[in-house]
């Protein structure tokens, strides 16, 4: 089973939802997503805020935070996640902001990449990825990392002791 389709099963199971704000990764998320039969019963839909401009018109990512540190920043990830989840009204936002190359942006190399992911009570997650490959190999790797992160925020204390009890045999 993917990681979609745990997290899009997981999801279904609770009755909440997700919604993706992309922008390196244009519409590959909810690609993935979408390619889940029955993703609909958990998926509300994305938006892919390519530009700077869009970040903050539609996402609501602060002007100054975005003139000051640039689109290529954890903070920046984590409002769009935040923004994607009220605009589109999922109980979960996730978000991918980054450089996927091949040449640098906001004086960033190719493969500097922020995910995250925003939850029901307003608190979220965020990584920071350095990724090499080509720019597909960094965006595919960047929709499998927000996906990943999406599921252990579900998974939450659980998945720690599983991983416990599973590294003792």
């Amino acid at each position: 089973m993917t990681t979609a389709a745990r997290v899009l099963g997981m999801l279904a199971e609770r009755g909440e939802t997700v919604a993706v704000a992309e922008s390196l990764t244009g519409g590959l998320v909810a690609a993935e997503l979408t390619a889940v039969p029955g993703a609909s019963n958990a998926f509300r839909g994305s938006v892919t805020a390519y530009t700077t401009e869009l970040k903050h018109d539609v996402l609501g990512v602060e002007e100054t935070l975005l003139a000051e540190r640039g689109a290529v920043n954890p903070e920046v990830a984590s409002q769009m996640a935040a923004g994607v989840r009220t605009v589109l009204g999922a109980g979960w936002g996730i978000a991918t902001t980054g450089v996927a190359g091949p040449g640098p942006q906001d004086g960033q190399p190719a493969g500097t990449v922020h995910i995250a992911v925003c939850g029901p009570d307003g608190t979220g997650k965020s990584a920071a990825l350095r990724l090499n490959g080509t720019r597909a190999e960094i965006r595919r790797e960047s929709v499998r990392s927000v996906l990943g992160l999406l599921l252990d925020e579900l998974l939450g204390p659980t998945r720690a002791q599983d991983t416990e009890q599973n590294g003792g045999n």
